[in-house]
Formats: structure tokens, C-alpha cells, sequence
């Protein structure tokens, strides 16, 4: 049987991730290794406005059916007036397919003492609840 301590911290850390999922994401691939992993939770923030070489953002990936992407900027490069950006997974051994413009940007990784902010394994769960609909439909 759990004890009041249990409970009381099972639904605070609900109640925490309720109100603050909007600023979290979930890592579906190992692209980023070692600086985070498949089922880690990154804290962000949609902020975008200042993104400097070495952030890591969450952006638009044409070359991904436009889904989210989360990697490294490696580059900022300005043409014709216009700023682009260079990304990479640090864990991939070519840069990504095409540079970004800052209309594509999403979110930005939230950093303390220039470490992005992580909860380890956490997404795990969702991840697993993405798949359950796959099995059967296979």
C-alpha cells in the first residue's frame, strides 16, 4: 500500500508536468548523443528570437516531411539581407540535408550553466503510448 508521501509526490510531479507541458519536449531519436537520448524530456522555451552558433533548437525539417527536428546550430550564415542556419546532430556525422531560415525555428532548448536543461527517460511513456496504435495496425 503507498504511503501519503508517495501519493502527495505522484500527484505533484502530474500536476508539475500538466502545467508545464507545453514547455517540454519529447527526444524520439539518438541524433543528439550523449548531450541527451532517445526518451529524455528537454525543457524548452519559444523564444527564438536571439539563436546564436552551439544553441540547439527544435525546428521545421523540410527534408523531414516538415516534422520537428532537434539539433545543434553549428553556423549562422546572413545572404542577400537573409539569416540561415546551419544545424547538426551531434551525434550524426554530416550536417542536416539544408540550412533554415527563422521562420522555421519552433523552440529552443533551455540551458543552465550552459547545459540543456533534461529530465531523463521520462518520455519514455509517451513514446510507448505513440506505438500502442502501430501493433495494431500492423
Amino acid at each position: 500500500m503507498m504511503k501519503q508521501k508517495e501519493i502527495i509526490t505522484y500527484i505533484a510531479i502530474i500536476v508539475i508536468g500538466l502545467t508545464f507541458a507545453h514547455y517540454m519536449n519529447v527526444v524520439v531519436s539518438g541524433s543528439m548523443e550523449p548531450i541527451f537520448y532517445k526518451g529524455d524530456i528537454v525543457i524548452i522555451n519559444y523564444d527564438t528570437s536571439s539563436i546564436d552558433v552551439g544553441d540547439i533548437i527544435i525546428y521545421e525539417a523540410r527534408w523531414f516531411e516538415n516534422k520537428p527536428v532537434i539539433h545543434r546550430v553549428i553556423a549562422k550564415e546572413e545572404s542577400n539581407g537573409n539569416t540561415f542556419y546551419i544545424l547538426k546532430g551531434d551525434n550524426n556525422a554530416n550536417q542536416d540535408p539544408e540550412p533554415i531560415s527563422p521562420n522555421q525555428i519552433i523552440s529552443k532548448v533551455v540551458k543552465i550553466n550552459n547545459k540543456p536543461l533534461i529530465i531523463p527517460k521520462i518520455g519514455y511513456i509517451t513514446l510507448w503510448f505513440q506505438e500502442i496504435p502501430k501493433l495494431f495496425l500492423s
